[in-house]
């Protein structure tokens, strides 16, 4: 069992004695090795009941206790990779030396099986340091209980018990705090990676957002650029004073886009950069301006807003005002000749209620996309999009008596998350329109 795979942490950054140890695991283990080597022959020396303390000299070095010293230590080399087979290598050694060494000081190889067993206890889970640690703490005492030359209550015979218990703990301690901190590590790898991704998810609806923005804008001014454009270019020679008036709706139009751009691109300025444009975003108290914008275009636009549609929520009153400019926009650029537009304009206690209507014209196809189509045209997109994330509904298609309606409406109990979900663009679209 490698190191990562028994759930150790791998190595971190830093200097220090520990930072060595998780760097050379095995070095480590064979230095420990030699150290529990050295206390077993060290034990097996020295005279426990000294009136001092131990004495040295009065105990000879058997050979079976330097083999089996030998053998103990050498597994705990391969601790790490097996931990089950070292314990019960260690602990069949300390169980011959209490059978062979019965005059001996009382079973110095069971340091090895204390290490073996803090190992084991550390790299597994608590059933099974629980049922290997009783059986190995309830198999040497009881040994060291029946095959010795001293009572069964004898320090010796205590001190396994007291020392293999502890070891069983103190793995399972460890255990459970690498637990904790892996725990710890993988939420705070995960809040990390959360703030990454809402970061990322932040950035893209911004640029969604601005995109439709962009989009609604752009439509909306170079349709009327282009078809004032086409106007001045027919009647140039023969009606001057027309064409005159035509270039001037160019020119207004054009400015109005480039003011309207200039706003929305500030939005992406820094906070070191020169100061952006502070105009507000249009509502529907501007209404007028864009309807009379497109009667100077040449299509004459009909306003009808029974009661007073002020003090709406921001959302809502862009929302609206977008619909109304890619509705006459779309009429504009599609219907036939001659047509005419209505937009009415309803607020109850409960929504909002926008409705753009065309008689289609007196000659020429209408060209919009119709209903049934799949997606219409993307400017169809944005707006069911931008109704959506209201929470509202949208009806277009083709009116029975000839041209197309757009009705839709925007309930105006919309919660506050709702509300700061499409002034982010939650939900937008991008390219032309239809």
């Amino acid at each position: 069992m490698t190191p990562l795979a028994s759930g150790h942490p791998g190595p971190r950054p830093g200097g220090g004695p520990l930072a060595w140890i998780r760097a050379h695991p095995l070095a480590f283990d064979t230095v420990l090795a030699l150290a529990v080597v050295v206390a077993i022959m060290v034990g097996a020396m020295a005279g426990p009941h000294g009136p001092h303390g131990p004495r040295f000299g009065e105990r000879e070095l058997t050979a079976t206790t330097v083999v089996l010293a030998v053998a103990a230590g050498g597994a705990l080399v391969l601790r790490r990779r097996f931990p089950r087979s070292v314990l019960a290598a260690t602990g069949v050694c300390t169980l011959l030396e209490l059978l062979l060494e019965t005059e001996a000081p009382r079973a110095p190889v069971a340091c090895a099986v204390v290490v073996a067993l803090c190992t084991l206890a550390a790299r597994t889970d608590r059933s099974t340091t629980w049922r290997v640690g009783v059986l190995t703490v309830v198999v040497l005492t009881a040994a060291a209980m029946l095959f010795g030359d001293r009572p069964w209550y004898a320090q010796e015979n205590l001190g396994i018990f007291a020392w293999t218990g502890m070891a069983a703990a103190a793995g399972d301690a460890v255990r459970s705090r690498r637990a904790f901190v892996a725990a710890i590590r993988e939420r705070a790898d995960r809040a990390e990676r959360t703030r990454e991704e809402e970061a990322r998810r932040r950035v893209a609806e911004e640029r969604m957002r601005i995109a439709r923005e962009l989009h609604d804008v752009v439509a909306h001014h170079i349709a009327l650029v282009n078809v004032q454009a086409g106007v001045a270019s027919h009647v140039m020679d023969s009606r001057p004073d027309q064409a005159r008036q035509a270039l001037a709706h160019v020119r207004e139009a054009s400015r109005s886009a480039l003011d309207e751009l200039r706003a929305t691109v500030g939005l992406l300025r820094q906070s070191d950069d020169p100061t952006a444009p502070t105009e507000p975003a249009p509502g529907l108290g501007v209404l007028d301006q864009l309807v009379d914008g497109f009667v100077r275009a040449g299509l004459p636009v009909t306003l009808d807003v029974p009661g007073h549609v002020d003090a709406l929520p921001a959302a809502i009153d862009l929302t609206a005002y977008r619909i109304v400019q890619e509705a006459l926009t779309n009429v504009h650029k599609h219907a036939g000749t001659g047509a005419r537009a209505t937009v009415r304009i309803v607020r109850s206690t409960e929504a909002l209620t926008v409705t753009v209507l065309d008689d289609g014209g007196a000659t020429g196809p209408d060209h919009r996309p119709r209903a049934q189509e799949p997606g219409g045209g993307h400017g169809l997109m944005g707006m069911r999009e931008r109704v959506a994330a209201l929470r509202g509904t949208v009806e277009t298609g083709p009116r029975p008596a000839g041209g197309f309606q757009v009705r839709v409406r925007l309930p105006l109990q919309t919660t506050q998350a709702t509300t700061r979900a499409v002034r982010s663009g939650r939900s937008c679209c991008t390219g032309e329109t239809e």
